[in-house]
């Protein structure tokens, strides 16, 4: 039977074939029961992919850029486990985008530090103190990439950074932390940093992988499909059905650092740093946009008013908070419809979201886009409205909003965030599908909710 210290890495019990099988069934043989439930637990070498073990050669700075639930953090802690276990004088750093997520996610979660340690050996953690402490002397503090300046002083052997991409990089705090950080490594003989994370096109992330182009830095790679064997089945499904194929679903589930295009009006990086993720603030106002299908109301080529057109019909519903900002609240567009079809999602998203006001483009179908409308729903409070310049040039002081921070994307968008990144300066569209149908719908509703014109009551003289 294969010795487990001298055996292959990453996979080994899950490793397929007969002889793979007849060495499982011996071990069980010769193992406690107690043994044979610790090895099907606590046996990371052996359950682990190679992608999450260590690199064989020797390394200083090693990076896991990988998809979403590809098991990031479970390397991570599972590594943290390793050295800690085995060398008392350890002393680790463990970085994350805030105090919150290091211990909510990195000591605390599911696939976190304790969740990774078998009950003899579990780390006594002190939240007050912000510290993990081993049995052998092994000692672990929590950061904050928020806060680089708690990262002077201190000295490490080893620190594990998570989610490195995400870490806020206003004032250029992200690269100041990681800095910092490699400032604290001149504990032990051979300091090491592991970080984990998605990517994303950060300044960090740049300079880590211009490291690793250099041969200064190991970097492991990997997608969400990798972990499909241990991933809820209905969670794999929902992923692959909203994000394949998208550019969204390359960065965030195949693991690629996505390049921006050059001359986009939106790039990822703008959409990643206008990510709304807490709680939205009160509606002053909500608007649902609609970018009707090309030629679906009217003209003989799409089948005259109850034809179905081939392209989609964008739907798009934004609010006004009370903090003066815009949030982007959902997408319901809608693709290859009749017009009765399309019009009652539209009159559905205004019922759901309680819109003060249905904004719809009028250039193809004119009066008959409102009679479609109206007949979804006569009571919609609907506003056409006629496009006299082209999509893009409409589309640049709603990008300007963007970068002066006054929009947010309270969800995840891919198919439209996709057509945003593809509106390109000078006027062309190189996203996908023929046409910008959600882009252009959200483009109309954050006109209307933040550069609309409006008339203010004036006192005549008399």
């Amino acid at each position: 039977m294969a010795d487990l210290r001298t055996a292959s890495r990453g996979n080994w019990l899950r490793r397929p074939g007969e002889q793979a099988d007849a060495e499982r069934e011996e071990l069980a043989r010769e193992l406690a029961p107690h043994e044979l439930a610790a090895l099907g637990s606590y046996y990371w070498e052996g359950w682990a992919r190679d992608a999450q073990l260590p690199p064989r050669e020797a390394w200083r700075t090693w990076l896991i850029c990988a998809g979403r639930g590809f098991g990031k953090t479970r390397a991570g802690a599972e590594w943290v486990r390793d050295v800690a276990r085995a060398d008392g004088d350890a002393r680790i750093a463990l970085v994350g985008a805030n105090l919150a997520e290091v211990r909510n996610v990195m000591v605390e979660g599911d696939s976190g530090v304790l969740a990774a340690a078998p009950g003899a050996l579990a780390p006594q953690f002190e939240p007050s103190l912000r510290r993990l402490t081993w049995e052998n002397g092994a000692i672990a503090w929590l950061y904050s990439a928020g806060e680089p300046e708690t990262l002077r002083g201190p000295q490490h052997s080893h620190a594990w950074c998570d989610e490195i991409a995400k870490w806020d990089n206003s004032g250029e705090r992200a690269l100041s932390t990681w800095n910092n950080l490699q400032l604290t490594m001149r504990l032990g003989d051979g300091p090491r940093v592991l970080a984990t994370t998605t990517p994303r096109r950060t300044a960090l992330m740049r300079k880590i992988m211009a490291e690793a182009q250099a041969g200064r830095v190991a970097v492991a790679t990997g997608r969400t499909l990798d972990n499909r064997a241990i991933l809820p089945a209905d969670y794999f499904a929902a992923m692959i059905e909203q994000f394949e194929h998208s550019t969204f679903g390359r960065q965030e589930l195949d693991g690629e650092m996505v390049d921006a295009v050059e001359g986009a009006l939106w790039t990822g990086a703008l959409l990643e740093r206008c990510r709304h993720e807490r709680a939205v603030p009160p509606a002053r106002r909500v608007v649902v946009a609609v970018d009707p299908p090309v030629g679906a109301v009217s003209g003989a080529s799409s089948g005259g008013a109850y034809g179905r057109s081939h392209d989609a019909c964008g739907i798009v519903v934004a609010m006004l908070g009370v903090d003066g900002i815009a949030y982007v609240r959902a997408d319901c567009s809608i693709a290859d419809a009749t017009p009765e079809t399309w019009a009652r999602a539209v009159a559905a998203a205004a019922r759901e979201w309680q819109a003060d006001r249905v904004v719809a483009e009028a250039n193809q179908g004119g009066q008959m886009v409102a009679s479609v409308l109206r007949a979804a729903d006569v009571a919609l409070p609907l506003k056409l409205v006629h496009a006299s310049r082209g999509k893009v040039t409409r589309a640049e002081p709603v990008a300007a909003l963007y970068e002066a921070g006054r929009v947010r994307h309270a969800g995840m968008f891919a198919a439209l965030e996709d057509q945003l990144c593809g509106l390109m300066t000078g006027g062309c569209y190189e996203g996908p599908g023929r046409s910008p149908d959600r882009a252009d719908a959200l483009v109309w509703a954050l006109t209307e909710l933040m550069l609309a014109k409006r008339t203010r009551p004036r006192v005549q003289q008399l």
